[in-house]
């Protein structure tokens, strides 16, 4: 009954058995393999996007800050969520990568509005040379609460965006569990909602530590490669990266895994609120904030169940007293693990 992240899920047969494959004799390096060419074509079509940059990198952090890195100078801020993993999770290695270039975050608690995001825009370069100027919008999909921007929330955001001449960048962490979600094509949740460029999630998605830079304006494409080298980023045996992506979009495997991930989610979020489970965020893809009294998360912390306790602990002497908790599924969890952890919520 492991709830507490995707990312702690397995990496799904087909990829590791990519993965081998790509262990057989050598290969050329730093992107330059087979596999990569297969990969950038993939996605390329995938996002009906021919001139598309495409890259590859380890991890999550990684694809954002350089990406945000290459959309923004040092002496400029970054607009995002309050919530944003770029905010809360990345240790600054986004201000780190742009060379000092700020964080400025638009209230919400969760999905930013199209007049919220204006407002705060207007509010910066307000002291001329004293000051921030304005950057890049960074927008997540799925956000961190777990719930997705519907395509018109999306295009109101980067329509104010445009109307200041800044980009927009995609943390697409859970990119593929918002786009089944939606129902939508990949290219209607980026570039023709005005997305400049996209995190492309592996990981968290059944990939063992793969996630894709993607720029639709090709002109990113150098700057990138640098600042990716210059990083640390750039690996040498780059054809286990590829080996992972390709496996991944292979007979769209990752719409299914996410699928799978987001049935498991409806499947708990279902079991949870039959139960009395009171919702933080309307459940939307994999990731559900829920809270219950104290003496139900005692009981399923001594089941072995593994779940972030949410701005809380479990001490403390009111058993009814209510706290919230962050439950994910990945794609591989059973559901008669989801069932189980739902009949101890019941009791």
């Amino acid at each position: 009954m492991f709830f507490a992240s995707d990312n702690a899920g397995p990496v799904h047969p087909a990829i590791m058995d990519a993965v081998a494959a790509a262990n057989e004799g050598f290969s050329p390096a730093y992107g330059a393999d087979a596999l990569m060419e297969e990969v950038r074509e993939q996605l390329r079509e995938i996002f009906e996007a021919p001139e598309a940059a495409v890259y590859l990198v380890a991890t999550g952090t990684a694809a954002n800050s350089l990406a945000l890195a290459t959309l923004a100078q040092p002496w400029q801020t970054v607009f995002c969520s309050p919530v944003a993993h770029i905010h809360e999770d990345e240790c600054n290695a986004p201000e780190f990568y742009t060379g000092g270039a700020k964080l400025t975050l638009v209230p919400c608690d969760d999905r930013m509005s199209a007049d919220a995001l204006r407002a705060t825009i207007e509010a910066e370069e307000t002291r001329g040379v004293h000051g921030p100027q304005r950057g890049p919008v960074s927008i997540t999909q799925v956000t961190e609460r777990g719930t997705v921007h519907s395509l018109d929330e999306l295009r109101a955001l980067t329509a104010v965006a445009k109307d200041y001449g800044l980009p927009v960048h995609m943390d697409g962490a859970r990119f593929a569990n918002a786009l089944v979600r939606l129902g939508c094509s990949p290219a209607e949740m980026t570039w023709k909602a005005g997305v400049d460029a996209l995190s492309f999630g592996g990981t968290k998605n059944g990939c063992m530590g793969v996630e894709a830079v993607i720029f639709f304006d090709p002109a990113h494409a150098w700057e990138f490669e640098l600042r990716r080298k210059r990083g640390a980023h750039l690996f040498s045996k780059h054809r286990y990266l590829s080996a992972q992506m390709a496996a991944y979009l292979k007979d769209d495997l990752w719409l299914d895994l996410a699928r799978r991930a987001n049935a498991n989610g409806a499947r708990l979020a279902e079991g949870l609120g039959a139960a009395g489970a009171r919702f933080l965020h309307a459940p939307q893809a994999n990731m559900i904030f829920a809270a219950l009294p104290r003496r139900i998360h005692r009981r399923l912390h001594e089941a072995g169940a593994a779940y972030y306790m949410w701005n809380c602990t479990l001490e403390g002497d009111d058993p009814d007293e209510m706290l919230a908790g962050r439950f994910v599924c990945d794609w591989s969890i059973g559901q008669d693990l989801i069932d189980r952890f739902v009949d101890l919520v019941a009791g």
